[in-house]
């Protein structure tokens, strides 16, 4: 058992997490003399945790009870710095980083696309931002809304993706299906209790921290699922051979290396024109999500550049709401510190992206022939393929008369309180 200097040393919350992930005979149950090498990086530790204090001190009032979690990740898992929440009195050890099960909102987003880019989408293919009702059992027609109300017509995946669209979202996730977008998240390692209906595309289901910023580490690497893991290797001491490896590490490959790619430009257009502009880098190229929960309960950034991956969330361990708080608000300027601090010293690397031309024939805009039809989508003769209702993932220009406002305004576009409306939650 660690003693509390050891544990102030090493990144409390680190600590904790990697003695609960080694064996209890060898962690807590043994009388022999125990060395753990760990991923830990106390220099990145320690920018952490100031990039969070320095954004409280400045950015929220006096007294603010907010708690925040944040990991730092290479994109192989490897878990280089954590802070599972504020350093307040009795804040008690409950890490929010990894034990925290919080709705994911728009964070969730990158999934639905990851699917539909394997598929053989383009991040320049077009679909329809317009009102939409699904049908829902037990509940009738489910009509979600944009954050800001506003509806764009035909717009790219790439700008749906940037400006954090709801409507394409779901049209996206109902056109390749469901159960492919579960698959997908699934593969990349988050919870498998998603939900069933048509909201599963905006986040309503719960990740931790820990597993979300895993499964982004997945994207970066090229398509991988990740396990992250802090514990190195485990020794006896005088002993040369660990008894124990690392405890995770990449995994089985869950889409092609060209779909992370486009995906990887799509979301960094998310940095560069849309929610995510307070996380932009001035020296480096990056990509992320931000992500807001119902009435703003959870507000998320999770990102990353060439070199490492750093999930944020932020909200109250009572679940009540944040009060003017989005993903593309603090958490974002919360990464953009631990982000700038942690790559002093790092030449920056270029993101690795591409945009593939889509595999799909173009679109008529008098006929809208060459739609992506269920019977163009590769599993076809799957059970779970979607059924085709009449609206369409477009390749090629937009129609003649659609509308594109252009560049989402301001950074906050993403779900917050009009969710509830959307799920019918007080």
């Amino acid at each position: 058992m660690l003693s509390k200097a050891a544990k102030q040393a090493s990144g409390g919350y680190f600590a904790d997490w990697v003695m609960e992930t080694t064996p209890d005979y060898l962690a807590r149950d043994t009388t022999e003399d125990v060395i753990i090498e760990t991923t830990l990086d106390q220099d990145m530790q320690k920018k952490a945790e100031e990039a969070l204090a320095w954004v409280f001190e400045n950015k929220l009032k006096d007294g603010s009870k907010a708690q925040a979690a944040i990991v730092v990740m290479s994109a192989d898992g490897a878990v280089r710095a954590m802070v599972g929440g504020r350093n307040i009195p009795n804040a008690g050890d409950f890490n929010r980083a990894t034990q925290a099960l919080r709705q994911t909102g728009s964070t969730f987003k990158p999934f639905t696309y990851a699917a539909a880019m394997d598929l053989g989408y383009s991040p320049l293919d077009y679909v329809e931002d317009a009102p939409r009702c699904w049908y829902t059992a037990g509940s009738g027609d489910w009509c979600p809304q944009n954050y800001d109300k506003k509806f764009k017509g035909q717009i790219t995946l790439t700008q749906a993706l940037a400006e954090s669209r709801n409507i394409p979202a779901v049209v996206v996730s109902e056109a390749v299906g469901r159960d492919l977008v579960k698959q997908v998240a699934t593969d990349f390692g988050l919870a498998t209790n998603f939900a069933d209906g048509p909201a599963l595309a905006l986040g309503v289901s719960e990740s931790t921290l820990i597993d979300m910023t895993g499964a982004f580490a997945g994207i970066l690497n090229g398509g991988s699922s990740v396990t992250p893991y802090g514990l190195q290797a485990l020794k006896l001491k005088g002993m040369d051979e660990p008894l124990f490896g690392a405890g995770g590490g990449i995994g089985e490959r869950v889409i092609s290396e060209g779909a992370a790619r486009a995906l990887t430009y799509m979301m960094a257009e998310v940095l560069n024109s849309g929610t995510g502009g307070r996380a932009r880098l001035d020296d480096r190229e990056a990509a992320g999500k931000t992500g807001t929960t119902q009435s703003a309960r959870d507000a998320w950034f999770v990102g990353f550049t060439a070199d490492y991956v750093v999930g944020v969330w932020m909200g109250y361990d009572d679940n009540s709401p944040l009060t003017g708080v989005t993903g593309g608000g603090l958490p974002a300027e919360i990464w953009h510190e631990v982000m700038v601090r942690i790559n002093e010293g790092v030449d920056p690397k270029p993101l690795i992206t591409e945009i593939p031309e889509s595999t799909y024939v173009p679109v008529d805009p008098s006929t809208t022939e060459g739609a992506v039809l269920p019977e163009d989508v590769p599993y076809f003769d799957d059970p779970n393929a979607p059924s085709y209702d009449g609206v369409p993932v477009l390749d090629g220009p937009p129609p003649e008369g659609s509308v594109n406002l252009g560049p989402v305004e301001g950074n906050g576009g993403d779900l917050a309180g009009q969710i509830n409306d959307l799920l019918g939650i007080d």
